[in-house]
């Protein structure tokens, strides 16, 4: 006869949010400033919202700003953050109320896993999340780590004549300490304990006090990640905005092909630059799949994207024959290749009339409907928005403002219910790209049907503020986004040479 399984013990993540922004220049707690449009800890709360291995989530948050987190987790509809409740003066104090917490209403003998993070780090990844919980499976204390590249010196002050160094440890075995911390709250608990009656108890991290009063208890380590960094000086408020940008966002794909039809039957979807393309293929994708559609393009329905009045009018119809309009996809776009100072004024004009003015026209145009169906805006950048390139300075300035006015709109519009995302097709077979370079090497291209399947996906997902990169080399490769701060550094590089 088979043993009985065991239950897995609930997880619950601990957000630490207890630290000030002095050491940034705020007056405010730095996990509430707002990188990529968003405050931070919201940032740090989502990643747990989303994590399948944590069951429950708690805040322990600097006092007085309680119910700045109360609002922030309301809004972004937060549904695992069960407590949000006043940390201490040290780090020490608020983990021991987060212990006290926890302990309540837990039965005899009951355990749970839990996850201290600090809020600051907004960067934390899935894998080290799920290494962690599995991590508990085994060991009763979890830290993550990373190795360091830098050579770690040891000084000492002499006086006036500053300092000197003393030693310089072995750099292979020494790590950088990052969070989350894991334990078993009945390990984590006892520790503290026994700390409490250490009058020169002291401590700035949680594996420490485990390491100090309960030596015989080991402490596995994590493998953490570079980008999995903590905001702690204005430098990095700069850098973790800009990898927020950088980065990509995988859609969820649905099921199959009645999942699609379920979510897309009554709803109504207008395509700018609805021609040929993308906006084409999106067009006829979103009708098989019972939505109704207006496709608009200049060589078909004569719209023009640069004329406001074409857009008001597109979008009347649409509401008007339908009741609704559910989505709005801006595909419309010109590539024109050329030195600046070449550039005559009626071609710089039409650059940024089609490939900025219009989106931004498109935009507040189409407010007003999609505020009646919560529904979503999708524009389009290129690779080329991460770093201008030579005799594309139109082109990928207008891509660059494409991702700004997202990220923008996304934070703008959060309280209306109204989603904004932005597609970033690598190099893709379209007419556009034909015409400016003439016909490419087979298999060279990402087709146009990979990238609407992708931007189908997006439209029907409830992810808004995103960037989602679209790559050939991605082992789905014909329909699906890449992901993760991982890519974000990879590619990166790799759209140096993309346009």
């Amino acid at each position: 006869m088979s043993e009985p399984h065991e239950a897995k013990p609930r997880t619950t993540a601990v957000v630490l949010a207890g630290g000030t922004g002095q050491r940034v220049g705020l007056s405010i707690p730095k996990q509430l400033l707002k990188i990529a449009g968003k405050a931070v800890i919201e940032h740090t709360l989502t990643i747990f919202e989303n994590a399948e291995d944590i069951d429950d989530v708690i805040v322990l948050m600097a006092p007085g700003f309680v119910p700045d987190v109360e609002k922030i987790v309301a809004r972004a509809q937060l549904t695992k953050v069960t407590r949000i409740i006043e940390g201490g003066n040290t780090r020490n104090e608020t983990t021991e109320r987060a212990i006290a917490a926890l302990g309540e209403g837990l039965a005899e003998g009951e355990d749970r896993n839990v996850l201290f993070h600090d809020a600051v780090r907004p960067l934390l990844s899935q894998r080290v999340i799920r290494d962690c919980v599995e991590a508990l499976d085994r060991y009763q204390a979890v830290d993550v780590a990373i190795p360091s590249a830098d050579t770690i010196i040891v000084t000492r002050t002499h006086g006036e004549d500053g300092e000197f160094i003393t030693e310089v440890p072995d750099r292979s075995r020494l790590r950088r300490g990052q969070t989350p911390q894991a334990f078993k709250l009945s390990t984590i608990r006892k520790a503290y304990k026994i700390a409490a009656s250490d009058p020169n108890f002291q401590a700035t991290d949680d594996c420490s006090v485990v390491l100090k009063y309960l030596p015989d208890v080991p402490i596995y380590v994590v493998a953490g990640d570079e980008y999995n960094m903590k905001v702690t000086q204005p430098v990095d408020v700069f850098i973790t905005d800009k990898l927020f940008q950088l980065a990509s966002t995988a859609a969820p794909r649905q099921a199959d092909e009645a999942a699609y039809r379920e979510l897309l039957s009554g709803k109504t979807l207008v395509v700018f630059g609805g021609s040929y393309g993308i906006g084409a293929d999106i067009a006829a994708l979103a009708e098989r799949h019972g939505a109704s559609v207006y496709a608009l393009g200049r060589s078909t329905t004569g719209t023009h994207v640069e004329n406001p009045d074409h857009i008001e009018e597109a979008l009347a119809k649409a509401h008007a024959e339908t009741g609704r309009v559910d989505y709005v996809i801006n595909t419309a776009g010109v590539l024109r290749i050329g030195k600046l100072a070449e550039t005559d004024n009626a071609t710089i004009q039409e650059a940024l009339s089609v490939n900025y003015l219009a989106p931004v026209q498109i935009a507040r145009a189409s407010y007003k409907y999609l505020v009646e169906t919560r529904g979503q805006l999708l524009l389009y950048t290129s690779s080329s928005y991460t770093r201008g390139r030579a005799e594309y300075s139109l082109y990928s300035s207008t891509k660059a403002a494409m991702v700004n006015l997202t990220q923008a709109l996304a934070d703008e519009w959060a309280g209306d219910g109204i989603r904004v995302n932005c597609v970033n097709p690598e190099r893709t077979a379209t007419p556009m790209r034909t015409k400016a370079f003439g016909q490419e090497p087979e298999g060279s291209l990402l087709s146009s049907e990979a990238v609407a399947h992708t931007s189908l996906d997006v439209l029907l997902s409830e992810m808004t503020g995103h960037v989602v990169d679209v790559r050939q080399q991605d082992p789905t490769a014909e329909a699906s986004a890449s992901s993760g701060f991982e890519q974000a550094l990879a590619s990166a590089l790799d759209r140096q040479g993309d346009v």
